[in-house]
């Protein structure tokens, strides 16, 4: 017999088939500069795993076609913001 989490878990499924497909927006946690700034180390290794896992997850279901920016940047190692940091942390003469 089915747990009533399960069944409601089952239900939430349904629910959002109906409404149409799953965009990477959808799941994704966008995030300014500030707040990129202010994440810790691990704060920003989880955010690159979450990000990473939930577009692998899109791509594996066939939701997602094009590779957005921000995972090309998260794939190569980069900052989401890493051309506005440099570009900020430049010293003029």
């Amino acid at each position: 017999e089915p747990s009533k989490a399960s069944t409601l878990f089952e239900e939430q499924q349904k629910t959002n088939m109906a409404q149409g497909s799953v965009s990477f927006e959808d799941v994704t946690v966008e995030l300014t500069r500030e707040e990129w700034q202010q994440m810790g180390p691990w704060e920003r290794s989880l955010y690159r795993d979450v990000t990473l896992e939930n577009y692998g997850h899109l791509v594996a279901v066939g939701c997602c076609i094009t590779k957005p920016k921000v995972i090309l940047k998260l794939e190569q190692g980069e900052e989401p913001w890493s051309l506005e940091v440099k570009f900020l942390n430049r010293k003029y003469p």
